[in-house]
């Protein structure tokens, strides 16, 4: 196997961190890592020596042993110029620049000199690509429609896109983020729909990212978002390339990072968190029955237990006769006040759903299972939960499942716990403040400057077409005006409501 010797590390050497000004500065301060080797190599025919250079676990030995090896010896070479032209590789880059050199030594490249101490190399493209094949999606599944879901890698990822949008007016932007990890991103959109200002303001956002390490596209979304603050997303993040082009159709921008697995859709609103892309793969009036179920989910998630605990300690006249008896009876042995009690479930419910997602997916649904089971059955026997709060907080937590996005999940089950502190403190009232602070705050919310509630708030009735509901797609011949396209129709009205037999 193609292997070479290392360059000597002197304790000196190792504590070296000035930036390198010659190529043979660089080597040797990347001679410092084991993983960092040098061969020198003859030609038999023109008995001229090379030095390559290259990080070891970037390189494919196959490529270099066919494709550079093969022809680096064999050929009548004598100048850098007559390596340019004899090795059969498309990427070669002869420069003396020491920062393309380095940065193109750390993407997998291979420099060869032809005198140890030159500055001016060629580079030659070996890089080695270990990649997971392209799978189902995981987070965002849907029983109808493609199945195919972005990976780790950032080439793959954009020939998703591409192949769904085959045209010129896609544009894609490539920018490096991280001065250690250096990673590449990708901003997409559509030339001449999407909103200029919206581009040059994601541009500069993450131009201007002072970050040494940028592993994920997690990363950019805390990093550009409006408000660093705020328990809610402001960028919608998705692993489908089918709704990446459908919402650079409608004018929006989409942000891929290489290593992630998750796209960034900006700007974005509230309502488009509870709604799942499957639902345009289904009748129109389904998938709106679909949204309002999720609507209603999340709100019964979010205020069914404060609701309980306000009812109990301040309220208790409002619940019926018969309901109130029921109650009574299963509180009667509880020595927790309710506050104490919900918060005990409450609690409960988020270990599980913890140990369920930490653990290997075999044992973490076997421990979601049998762990609600046993904790819920042990806790109403030994009378420290009543079995009325144990089927609320177990419907609430289902409720909050039917949320798409993952992380708008998370806020969801975060925000049961103000609720719940103002339920204890007073009551009812105490429950329509804390919905007037979150109310206050997602006013003031935007995403990219645009405000977070929009098209409920600033109202925009043309808009609502596909928020709560989601109309025909006859009725959406009108690109969104919160996002304010370039070009605002998407098609003619009229001809897409003309529906005309062959015969006629």
């Amino acid at each position: 196997m193609f292997r070479g010797f290392r360059r000597d590390k002197t304790p000196n050497q190792r504590k070296e961190q000035r930036p390198a000004r010659t190529t043979w500065e660089l080597l040797r301060i990347l001679g410092q890592s084991m993983d960092f080797e040098t061969q020198v190599l003859k030609n038999p025919h023109s008995q001229q020596h090379f030095w390559i250079s290259y990080i070891l676990p970037l390189i494919d030995f196959e490529i270099v042993q066919k494709n550079i090896l093969s022809y680096l010896l064999y050929s009548p070479i004598q100048t850098l110029k007559d390596i340019e032209q004899a090795i059969p590789v498309e990427d070669v880059i002869v420069t003396s620049n020491v920062t393309i050199i380095e940065e193109k030594l750390h993407e997998g490249y291979v420099l060869i000199q032809l005198n140890e101490w030159a500055n001016e190399g060629v580079l030659i493209k070996a890089q080695r690509n270990v990649i997971r094949n392209i799978s189902i999606p995981e987070v965002e599944f849907s029983v109808v429609g493609p199945k195919e879901a972005f990976i780790e890698s950032l080439e793959t990822n954009l020939h998703l896109v591409r192949k769904r949008i085959p045209s010129n007016r896609l544009t894609i932007k490539m920018l490096k983020v991280g001065s250690l990890s250096k990673t590449s991103i990708a901003v997409l959109y559509i030339e001449g729909i999407a909103d200029e200002e919206n581009v040059n303001t994601v541009m500069q956002r993450i131009s201007d990212i002072e970050f040494d390490e940028v592993i994920d596209s997690s990363y950019i979304e805390q990093i550009i978002s409006d408000n660093h603050n705020s328990p809610f997303p402001q960028l919608l993040d998705t692993e489908r390339p089918d709704r990446v082009a459908s919402i650079l159709a409608e004018g929006k921008i989409a942000v891929i990072v290489d290593g992630s697995p998750h796209a960034l859709i900006v700007p974005t609103t509230l309502v488009e968190f509870f709604s799942s892309f499957e639902d345009y793969f289904l009748n129109w009036y389904i998938a709106s029955f679909f949204r309002l179920i999720r609507l209603f989910s999340v709100a019964f998630s979010i205020l069914i237990t404060p609701i309980y605990v306000a009812a109990l300690n301040y309220h208790y006249e409002m619940i019926p006769r018969d309901l109130l008896g029921t109650l009574v009876t299963s509180r009667r042995e509880i020595p927790l006040p309710p506050i104490l009690e919900a918060l005990f479930l409450e609690l409960t419910i988020e270990l599980l759903r913890e140990a369920g997602a930490r653990l290997p997916t075999k044992v973490g649904q076997t421990i979601g299972i049998v762990g609600g089971i046993v904790i819920g059955t042990a806790s109403v026997e030994a009378g420290l939960t009543s079995n009325v709060l144990l089927i609320l907080v177990a419907l609430a937590a289902l409720a909050s499942f039917t949320t798409p996005v993952y992380k708008m999940g998370n806020t969801i089950r975060l925000m049961r716990f103000p609720f719940l502190l103002f339920a204890e403190l007073w009551g009812l009232l105490g429950v329509v403040f804390c919905f007037c602070f979150l109310m206050g705050h997602l006013l003031r919310l935007t995403s990219l400057g645009r405000p977070f509630l929009e098209p409920i708030y600033p109202l925009r009735i043309a808009d609502l077409k596909d928020a709560l509901i989601r109309l025909p797609f006859s009725k959406q011949a009108r690109r969104p005006k919160q996002l304010r396209p370039e070009q605002p129709i998407r098609f003619s009205a009229k001809k897409a409501n003309k529906k005309k037999d062959i015969d006629e």
